[in-house]
């Protein structure tokens, strides 16, 4: 399935720069070292961004539980970065009550 209004998803510019490429993030610095190795750099955390609003507009969603908020999806992908490297990702979003726009959580790889 499709994740639902992927085609509009929206991801905040600290979700990257300050969390899944930031090394000094006491989380995020394991995913940083992560997504290093694909060639992402906090200096082009657009390239990342991007990626990533590629992958949310893809079909490979699956509904995670419903929480207080909103609900989860899960999408699984194939990521290429910068260097050419490719690695299997789980991004995760959530369409929050009332919004039917899916916002960014995180990613790691499979």
């Amino acid at each position: 399935m499709k994740l639902p209004g992927g085609d509009r998803a929206v991801i905040e510019p600290a979700k990257i720069r300050d969390y899944l490429l930031s090394a000094a993030h006491p989380v995020g610095r394991f995913k940083a070292a992560f997504f290093a190795s694909l060639g992402y750099d906090d200096e082009g955390w657009d390239r990342l961004r991007d990626d990533l609003l590629d992958v949310a507009a893809g079909d490979s969603a699956v509904p995670g539980g419903p929480s207080a908020y909103g609900t989860k999806y899960e999408v699984r992908a194939s990521l290429t970065g910068p260097n050419g490297r490719s690695a299997e990702i789980v991004s995760v979003w959530i369409v929050l009550h009332a919004e039917r726009v899916p916002r960014f959580v995180t990613a790691f790889p499979m």
